[in-house]
């Protein structure tokens, strides 16, 4: 390919970079926001949901115009594509945050409520999960896609298990049913999430390999991963690239 397609894609993959420290801080701010009652951060999340939206756009219609201009083939096209799923999946995820960020303002109303502090804990691995499939695209790391992967499995398991605890708090403060229920609405944002970004390690696996294992049984490798070994790095919060 030709300069101004290299050029192109490293430019592609700023703007997505960019896009994925914006979704990270919404998603942080969101939780924060509910779980501290701060009505006003919870409000500036949902402004700059916009801005998440202008620059999905804008990455699709620039993937659209590398597709005409350069026709790419292989594993420049699945480049392209991938980060065109990507995007979409940043876009939707910036929109679960908000959702968040909702109910964080119309908790913000009312008095104090119990909330678990699982709740905190499960933000925390989502965005971890989050920084690492960033990092396997940035890095086209399939194993490290793949543990993302894997990790779905955890917040899946926190979401079950905040169920019967604000089920709980439900039974002991009925008059406060309808706050708690904000509650379990965004423990269930949080999981979609978590299956957003298990969408983009799965297209990493795509773009890096050429395999769909999206509906498909998979298995690693004795010899490449076992045991802890499937634990997420501790990755480092997704830094948007500074421009020139």
């Amino acid at each position: 390919m030709n300069r101004h397609f290299l050029d192109s894609v490293e430019e592609l993959k700023k703007e997505l970079l960019t896009m994925a420290a914006m979704v990270e801080g919404l998603i942080t701010r969101s939780v924060h926001a509910l779980l501290g009652r701060r009505d006003r951060e919870a409000k500036i999340v949902i402004e700059e949901d916009d801005v998440i939206d202008r620059l999905e756009i804008k990455i699709e219609e620039e993937c659209l115009k590398i597709l005409a201009l350069y026709q790419p083939v292989a594993e420049h096209l699945r480049f392209v594509t991938t980060v065109m799923k990507i995007n979409n999946d940043l876009e939707r995820i910036g929109d679960l945050a908000v959702n968040i960020a909702r109910r964080a303002k119309r908790l913000a109303k009312h008095p104090p409520i119990e909330i678990p502090e699982r709740l905190q804990v499960m933000c925390d691995s989502t965005v971890k999960m989050l920084r690492n499939s960033l990092n396997a695209f940035m890095e086209r790391d399939t194993i490290l896609a793949k543990k993302v992967c894997l990790a779905d499995d955890e917040i899946d398991r926190y979401h079950a298990e905040l169920i019967p605890m604000i089920s709980e708090f439900m039974r002991r403060d009925p008059e406060k049913i309808d706050l708690f229920i904000h509650l379990l609405w965004s423990s269930r944002n949080l999981e979609r999430i978590a299956d957003h970004v298990t969408n983009i390690a799965e297209d990493v696996v795509y773009m890096v390999d050429g395999d769909i294992i999206r509906h498909t049984d998979w298995e690693f490798p004795e010899e490449k991963l076992s045991g802890k070994k499937t634990e997420l790095p501790d990755t480092p919060p997704v830094i948007p690239p500074v421009a020139h």
